[in-house]
């Protein structure tokens, strides 16, 4: 072989396991980890023993949901006299804070916020006006479980600083497979993490951290995802909560949901940038591997893939081994597959799975090219749009 073809069978290797690991390997790992964690029996608390509790629900033009989103948080079994329910409106200007307005007579508080700050900065400056033990925070569009709330405060044992609930999406046809498959993919993370240590990632529709544990945040940052690392830094564990359930319908088109993972997937750079410290095995342990499989290692595969397909498409030419051939062939598969996908949820029809999946896990991949390459350049997307689509 000559040194041409074994740099380039080195690079295919390289690529292909380091991606392996990210998606299979990592998990595989987590999960042989797990059985040799100890598992307790989360305590059920009394009504006397429980919390207060402040709601804090994250806002910005959801007319369309808002009212739905305060009658599913009044109805939360947890004691009226220890829950707070408070809605910040990032500058919204269609009806969203006049909505929030008419429950006032049912304790629920508006704190509106001028200036479209963003949401980590709105969450900064709300933390600071509210009385409640537990800080939990929620998205507008996402309705909890009726003992969503009692679930994940009962996980606040010692040593516990933030507690993430599950999400779990729908649409009106249910017709979400590529998402279903990636979501239960990630839930399944979580619930290893936690089992093993430490999540690493939260999710902005229900998260909670102590009052006296939350951390201030630059705007810049994913709120739901660098309060978890800042107070991991600081000494405590960030638990999961499997059974604190929250449901958010979907956009239902891929290519709609796609600015939205961009959004994620830039800020997601300039937050983990800052917490760099927390990748040092000497300090934090595996929970280093975690952070760089679950962020750097995961963002960073489409690059692995594309590097794994030109390095399989050169083998192919200069060995002719079939292997190599069938590699490049596999990747013309999924993109094939992938476009009918996109074709069909342009045209607003029901697309199969064997089209949906692939379409998803190019969107994806997409997202995250392009979210790097904001980061490479400097820039960032503090702010967010509501759709209602």
């Amino acid at each position: 072989m000559s040194p041409l073809a074994a740099g380039l069978l080195v690079a295919f290797v390289t690529s292909l396991s380091l991606a392996a690991f990210a998606y299979v390997l990592y998990p595989a790992l987590l999960s042989a980890l797990a059985r040799f964690a100890s598992s307790r029996d989360d305590p059920t608390l009394a009504d006397d023993d429980l919390p207060t509790v402040s709601l804090i629900i994250a806002a910005y033009n959801e007319e369309d949901v808002i009212e739905r989103k305060i009658a599913n948080s009044l109805e939360l079994d947890y004691p009226d006299e220890k829950l707070d329910v408070v809605v910040f409106s990032d500058a919204s200007s269609d009806g969203t804070d006049d909505v929030v307005r008419s429950y006032a007579d049912r304790g629920v508080t508006l704190e509106r916020i001028e200036g479209r700050v963003g949401k980590t900065e709105c969450q900064n400056r709300v933390a600071e006006r509210v009385d409640g033990e537990i800080l939990v925070f929620s998205d507008a569009n996402a309705m909890y479980e009726s003992d969503a709330v009692r679930r994940i405060v009962s996980r606040f044992t010692d040593g516990v600083g933030c507690v993430v609930g599950e999400l779990r999406h729908t649409t009106a046809d249910d017709d979400v497979a590529g998402e279903s498959v990636y979501w239960r993919y990630r839930r399944l993370i979580k619930r290893l993490e936690s089992a093993v240590g430490s999540v690493v990632i939260g999710n902005g529709a229900i998260y909670a951290v102590r009052r006296e544990d939350f951390v201030p945040l630059h705007p810049d940052l994913t709120s739901d995802f660098a309060e978890p690392l800042a107070i991991r830094q600081r000494g405590k564990s960030v638990k999961y909560a499997p059974d604190a359930v929250a449901w958010e319908r979907t956009a239902g088109s891929v290519d709609v949901e796609c600015s939205r993972k961009i959004r994620i997937a830039t800020r997601s750079w300039h937050t983990v940038r800052e917490y760099l410290g927390l990748m040092n095995p000497v300090e934090y342990g595996f929970y280093a591997l975690a952070l760089v499989s679950n962020t750097v290692l995961w963002w960073s595969t489409p690059l692995l893939f594309g590097t794994a397909f030109a390095s399989a498409t050169a083998l192919a030419v200069a060995t002719g081994r079939s292997v190599f051939a069938l590699v490049v062939l596999g990747y013309a598969v999924v993109v094939a597959l992938g476009l009918v996908g996109r074709y069909l949820d342009r045209r607003e029809e029901s697309v199969p799975s064997v089209f949906h999946i692939p379409h998803y896990f190019l969107v994806g991949n997409y997202s995250l090219v392009v979210g790097g390459l904001n980061f490479v350049r400097g820039q960032n997307i503090v702010t967010w749009e509501t759709t209602n689509e």
